[in-house]
């Protein structure tokens, strides 16, 4: 299971569109095999995608018992992260990120933080989208919308315990 990050945009079916076909465009490029971005200035893939809760506890618990996701690395107060395929999920609270100081050796790591909830989808299969369904409605997770899109794929959404949008979608939603 891979991290894939979906924007929030307007005009879906067009962007879309344009994306399948960049898609398209790369795998001809470099004869059909992976995508990867030949550009050496563009990064090959997202490697964290952080969402912030004040509830670390409650976190760890919806990610790595509903979802499944193992545990990297826990500082109580401050964060848990989450290894999601080749890439992480980093949970921060904010509170401590916005005004605390960590340093690595001599450099300090840039404060960060965020209010309000987030977005952000895992990558899943579509033979997964059934699992999926079941396990959130076992573990009673509403389920906030199921969409079968237009251009291919399909997301299912919930809510984490911060709130934050957590959807659940098949490559073909971006990709053919």
């Amino acid at each position: 299971m891979g991290v894939l990050l979906v924007w929030e945009i307007s005009g879906l079916g067009q962007n879309h569109e344009r994306l399948m076909m960049n898609e398209r465009e790369l795998k001809q490029s470099d004869g059909g095999g992976d995508s990867a971005n030949t550009d050496v200035r563009a990064p090959q893939a997202i490697l964290e995608t952080v969402v912030y809760c004040e509830s670390l506890a409650a976190a760890r618990d919806f990610y790595e018992q509903v979802v499944g996701l193992s545990v990297v690395s826990v500082e109580p107060g401050r964060h848990v992260f989450f290894r999601v395929g080749r890439g992480m999920l980093l949970v921060f609270n904010a509170s401590e990120t916005e005004t605390g100081n960590v340093c690595i050796g001599d450099q300090l790591i840039p404060r960060h933080g965020s209010h309000g909830p987030a977005h952000f989808a895992f990558e899943i299969l579509p033979r997964q989208v059934d699992a999926v369904r079941e396990n959130l409605t076992s573990h009673q997770v509403v389920i906030e919308a199921e969409i079968e899109w237009p251009g291919g794929g399909h997301s299912i959404y919930c809510r984490d315990p911060a709130g934050n949008s957590v959807e659940f979608a098949t490559r073909q939603l971006w990709f053919d």
